[in-house]
């Protein structure tokens, strides 16, 4: 049944997620990104430019994503509501109790999380990670590293987002956007996770 589902979702997947988004897509790793920032690197220094980096991570992003705004994020995906009615049956009516040191407490209901273990979390989390680059703008934003008439400014991998751009100020101004929207639907940038790196041209 999971795999039923997970194959009716790759179609959307492909559809609505960009090529920036390399995780948990067939064909797609790590390798890929990290070839991706040598050769802006590589670009950057043969056209004199100073590039700046943003790597960032959400603190618990899959515990953290709200059940309610899931579902509104799948439709506005595009997502057909037999399915997404599919995907509620696995989540509602899901409880929780917490032991502590005077005992268990009574149960709850649980609307946070995607399933640990479950292989349509990495699906589901990458649509609730496109929805939030959607509303920062980010393929509409003129900040980024401007090399062969592309503008890039994002290169994703689940909930890991590398940011780009040309000055610090762009650099700011694009993970002020993330961060915004990235807590309008429950998820936080880590900042003990959150590094920056600059990259200049050689000078001789």
């Amino acid at each position: 049944m999971l795999k039923i589902l997970q194959a009716r979702l790759q179609q959307y997947v492909n559809c609505e997620l960009p090529d920036v988004q390399a995780g948990f897509r067939k064909g797609r790793g790590t390798r890929d990104h990290i070839a991706n920032i040598r050769w802006i690197m590589e670009k950057g220094k043969a056209f004199q430019k100073n590039i700046y980096f943003c790597f960032s991570d959400y603190a618990k992003a899959f515990d953290c994503v709200d059940h309610n705004k899931l579902w509104k994020i799948l439709k506005e995906m595009g997502i057909p509501d037999n399915l997404t009615c599919l995907l509620r049956n696995l989540y509602v009516g899901q409880e929780a109790t917490v032991k502590t040191g005077h005992g268990t407490t009574d149960w709850f209901q649980i609307g946070k999380g995607a399933r640990r273990g479950c292989i349509l979390s990495p699906c589901l989390f990458n649509f609730y990670a496109e929805y939030i680059m959607r509303n920062a703008g980010l393929e509409e934003a003129q900040a980024g590293i401007k090399i062969a008439g592309r503008n890039i400014n994002n290169l994703r991998y689940a909930d890991d987002t590398t940011l780009t751009a040309e000055s610090e100020e762009e650099l700011k101004s694009l993970v002020l956007k993330v961060k915004v929207e990235s807590e309008k639907v429950g998820l936080k940038l880590n900042i003990q996770k959150t590094k920056i790196m600059a990259s200049g041209p050689i000078t001789s």
